[in-house]
């Protein structure tokens, strides 16, 4: 599995994450990119809010944002099909609690980022946002797929210099599920979610 950088990460989902009352006023899935950086930043600025309870507050603006559902059938792929209603729900679950197990921590390592929104592409209910982050005299094109909801725009991919975050997965999930079924591909994540739990954030920021 290729493995992004503690700055790549954290932008990619930083960007994304943002409150409902901002979120309504923005109407374009480009502007909602916009209004994500603010409200992250507010966040990570409100010295009062530390540990846990900021976590819990990244968490909530995390899920509130992104797709799992189409983020895992993307992901499975061909094998979303075969798998029950149950593994569905199952993998569903899992995935959604791993990426907010493995980001989360990079969200807080926040320093002085900055992002370029260049364009969005709207094909319907669809579209992507390409964005630059300048980091460390560094350009990292992002490019967020986005599905439209109500008026509202959810994220279900993210590509980093041609790299795709559901591609990336689906690589290494696939080989898994068809070695050990989806038995072994739950009990692979259920192991790596532990572990991140017990991992303090400085160690979660080195994975």
């Amino acid at each position: 599995m290729i493995i992004w950088s503690k700055k790549v990460l954290l932008i990619i989902f930083g960007c994304l994450v943002f409150g409902a009352p901002q979120a309504l006023c923005a109407t374009s899935p480009l502007e909602q990119v916009k209004v994500a950086v603010d409200q992250v930043i507010e966040v990570l600025r409100q010295g009062e809010l530390q540990g846990e309870a900021r976590r819990k507050v990244l968490s909530k603006l995390l899920r509130s944002r992104f797709d799992f559902f189409i983020m895992s059938q993307r992901t499975l792929g061909q094998h979303w099909k075969k798998a029950t209603e149950q593994e569905q729900d199952e993998f569903v679950r899992l995935y959604s609690e791993l990426l907010e197990a493995s980001y989360i921590g990079k969200i807080e390592a926040y320093t002085d980022e900055t992002v370029d929104f260049n364009s969005e592409k709207i094909d319907g209910t669809r579209a992507v946002v390409a964005t630059v982050v300048h980091s460390n005299n560094t350009d990292i094109p992002i490019d967020y797929s986005m599905v439209k909801k109500g008026n509202d725009w959810f994220v279900y991919d993210v590509v980093v210099e041609d790299i795709s975050l559901i591609k990336n997965y689906r690589s290494s999930y696939g080989e898994i599920v068809r070695k050990e079924g989806y038995a072994g591909l739950f009990e692979r994540m259920r192991k790596k979610i532990a572990e991140l739990h017990e991992q303090p954030v400085w160690a979660r920021e080195k994975t």
